[in-house]
């Protein structure tokens, strides 16, 4: 008797692509969840027999339905309270991963991605993060070739002219991840200052959520301050575990997560540039920390 393994399903197959489009589509966690599963009820509704392509079919439906959710989360985003900032996502430590790639998923990228329109954001991924033709992204999107191909020149440009180089050196990162760590937990704010950039800037997302500033911190001395402050204030208020800061490999690059009782109550992320901090991202809104999980 001769048996044959059953084909898996062309969605179990691609899950992970989907989650990771729809996540640098969105620069949300749960948001990329909610897309997964939609796009796993179209796909369950679908008459397989028309579908020739079905990892085209499932992107094109996670392309829209992420276009969709853009266009709508724009108008809530401008009632937030206090900065947005993208969801931080646990990643892998060998970023080089299929979909995993540290550019492409990184803080900092996905900061500059939501200075993009929509549509140019999409394009962008498809195009830049995941290889896309301009004649497939036309056909996921419904809209002319030349069209596409204009867009996605003006993303480029646009990221282009946003984006700062910054250090990947990973002994680096590494090193001053622990002293900022130790110099925090020993509140010695000449230690921090001595690892942030003069026009550091630093943003905290609560959503109103948590107690947090409302606008960017800038300058080393306001900022290692802050730092300080929020160190000592978490010690004293905490009513039951104590929070415990952790390097962790976030959105493929070492930043720091904080878990209280094995639980993710923050996170910090941040740019290096020629050995020091810059753009300092504390993430403490509670309902965008899923991604932090483990």
């Amino acid at each position: 008797m001769i048996t044959t393994e059953p084909e898996a399903d062309p969605f179990d197959a691609h899950r992970r692509l989907l989650f990771a489009t729809a996540y640098r589509m969105l620069g949300t966690v749960g948001d990329a969840e909610d897309i997964v599963q939609d796009t796993w009820l179209a796909w369950s509704k679908a008459d397989r027999s028309e579908v020739r392509h079905p990892k085209a079919y499932l992107v094109r439906t996670v392309t829209n339905l992420s276009l969709n959710r853009l266009t709508s989360a724009r108008a809530t985003r401008e009632e937030y309270v206090g900065p947005w900032l993208p969801e931080p996502l646990l990643t892998a430590p060998d970023v080089a991963r299929e979909h995993e790639r540290a550019e492409d998923v990184s803080m900092a990228m996905l900061v500059v991605l939501e200075s993009l329109t929509p549509v140019e954001r999409v394009v962008f991924v498809l195009r830049e993060a995941f290889g896309y033709s301009h004649a497939e992204i036309a056909g996921f999107l419904h809209r002319p070739e030349p069209t596409v191909r204009q867009i996605a020149h003006r993303a480029r440009k646009h990221v282009a002219d946003r984006r700062t180089v910054h250090d990947t050196d990973a002994a680096r990162r590494e090193e001053v991840t622990a002293r900022f760590l130790s110099a925090c937990a020993g509140g010695d704010l000449n230690a921090v200052l001595e690892l942030l950039a003069p026009d550091v800037t630093a943003w905290s997302d609560g959503g109103g959520k948590v107690s947090s500033a409302r606008r960017p911190l800038h300058g080393a001395d306001h900022v290692g301050r802050f730092l300080i402050g929020v160190t000592a204030k978490a010690v004293r208020d905490a009513a039951g575990a104590l929070p415990v800061p952790a390097p962790a490999v976030i959105n493929g690059e070492l930043g720091i997560r904080i878990l209280a009782g094995g639980i993710p109550v923050g996170a910090i992320t941040y740019d290096l540039e020629d050995g020091l901090m810059r753009n300092l991202r504390f993430h403490v809104n509670p309902d965008k920390l899923s991604g932090l999980r483990t």
